[in-house]
């Protein structure tokens, strides 16, 4: 599986009810850059017990990896988005 190779770094770049983050996922082939923003509504409703925003943007990213390449996750976007593509995305992160 490609998540398990590769690196995923958050880095928190937003406060506010819509937190932002720069997301730098690496491989051996090469690293790609993501700004990623989030809800607080969504990240209260969809984090693990207390895992912060960025332990959950990771999650976010490996969930990603697990279904298509790094090279096709959006350059920016935010995580309301991942279920119009994944409709099994909230059910499984939150699980």
């Amino acid at each position: 599986m490609m998540a398990a190779m590769a690196s995923v770094e958050v880095k928190r770049s937003g406060a506010g009810d819509t937190a932002s983050f720069e997301v730098t996922v690496a491989e051996a082939s090469g690293a790609t850059a993501h700004s990623v923003t989030l809800d607080a509504s969504q990240f209260e409703r969809l984090r693990r017990g207390n895992e912060d925003p960025e332990q959950f943007i990771e999650r976010c990213f490996k969930f990603l990896l697990a279904r298509e390449p790094k090279e096709s996750i959006m350059r920016s976007f935010d995580v309301s988005v991942i279920s119009r593509y994944f409709p099994e995305f909230e059910q499984e992160i939150s699980a």
